[in-house]
């Protein structure tokens, strides 16, 4: 019999967290001779990885009430045509991976339908929000949580649900970047040169809301700093347009870079950027970071009236001390003069430099051995 692993996740940073999983797991497969084909939902790196792609999801996602609205539809159809897809080919095991709304519908669909365990790897981070609603779901459907935060393990464990604790997948991940000397060659950055990478979006509206500030910010450092080189990274291709029609409109010598987005953070002096799985990824590249985020003043407006929704930090890096070891910039703080002085200061004062620089090995010593995938993967064909 060949057993059937169903995935669901989405956006950029789902995508390859479930490459990766998706790697793990054939890999462990073929070592315990065990038949194995995996369907899901995901981006091109699952694909490449071996997933049979159910859909693409990879560029549906958001933050916020009107930035949601574009996908409510194409995501509710490509639900109803997974629904169908899982009653043809009915899975043996389902995983669950972020992308917080579409997998509370979808598990409890699978928990209606059938008799299978459902795992959560990387779970919503119910541990970190004041507004814990999706907490009883999520104990209604799953089995088992694969934990990559210390303080996720414990709080889910409260609350009833097998736990495991297997680390984040980033510490290895990010142990097969090179290093800085070999980033800055393929790029062909001089070693002396100093670089800032700007990080605004793996969301399209991110891009409307954050990278005319950072090029606000950009074009203040070069005022003080006129040898400074900008990068920027795209999560996706098809961000291109958008980003460069942004560029047009502030004149400044941005390099725009496709498909090395790991490379050019290394490379960096300094790097901006969104609130999100990236700042653990710079973190763990050991290079500094200035965080900000910014939706639209309503959508701010209804999560602090209205849901009454609080979050101690929104970094990932900060959660995990609980602390600020980045600085962070937030809606109304989101203005280009304070972000800008901040980044200076990260630039130019070393002692500041080091001291963060010695908090990111605090952090990464909290993060798991990395051997995480393997140990989600064994975990996973464990439950079959």
């Amino acid at each position: 019999m060949t057993y059937h692993i169903f995935i669901s996740t989405g956006e950029v940073s789902g995508d390859l967290q479930g490459a990766a999983l998706a790697q793990a797991l054939y890999r462990e497969a073929q070592r315990h001779n065990l038949p194995l084909t995996i369907s899901g939902l995901g981006g091109e790196k699952m694909a490449k990885a071996g997933v049979n792609l159910w859909g693409n999801t990879a560029a549906i996602g958001s933050i916020g009430l009107l930035e949601a609205l574009p996908f409510v539809l194409p995501s509710f159809w490509l639900q109803q045509r997974v629904r169908q897809k899982l009653r043809q080919y009915p899975p043996h095991l389902a995983v669950f991976i972020d992308y917080v709304t579409p997998n509370l519908a979808m598990g409890q669909f699978l928990k209606r339908h059938f008799a299978i365990p459902i795992v959560y790897y990387i779970a919503p981070q119910e541990w970190v929000w004041e507004f814990r609603n999706n907490t009883q779901l999520i104990t209604q459907f799953t089995d088992r949580i694969l934990a990559i935060f210390p303080a996720e393990a414990a709080y889910y464990q409260q609350k009833g649900i097998q736990v495991t604790w297997v680390g984040h997948p980033l510490v290895e991940m990010m142990a097969t970047v090179p290093d800085r000397s070999s980033c800055r060659a393929q790029l062909g950055i001089a070693p002396e040169a100093l670089v800032v990478t700007l990080l605004p979006a793996s969301r399209r509206q991110e891009i409307q809301f954050l990278l005319p500030v950072m090029l606000q910010v950009a074009r203040l450092l070069r005022q003080q700093l006129p040898e400074v080189e900008f990068l920027l990274p795209l999560s996706l291709p098809h961000y291109r347009p958008q980003v460069e029609r942004c560029l047009t409109q502030f004149d400044l010598p941005v390099r725009v870079i496709a498909d090395r987005a790991h490379i050019a953070i290394r490379a960096a002096d300094l790097a901006l950027s969104k609130s999100g799985t990236v700042n653990l990824e710079t973190a763990l590249l050991g290079v500094p970071q200035v965080v900000i985020y910014r939706v639209s003043a309503l959508t701010a407006w209804v999560a602090r009236r209205v849901l009454q929704f609080r979050i101690p930090f929104m970094s990932p890096v900060n959660l995990v001390l609980m602390q600020e070891v980045v600085p962070e910039f937030f809606q109304e703080q989101v203005e280009p003069q304070g972000i800008a002085h901040t980044c200076l200061q990260l630039l130019t004062d070393g002692e500041r430099r080091q001291q963060l620089l010695s908090q990111y090995e605090v952090i990464k010593s909290k993060l798991g051995d990395g051997t995480t995938t393997s140990q989600a993967a064994q975990a996973i064909l464990s439950m079959l």
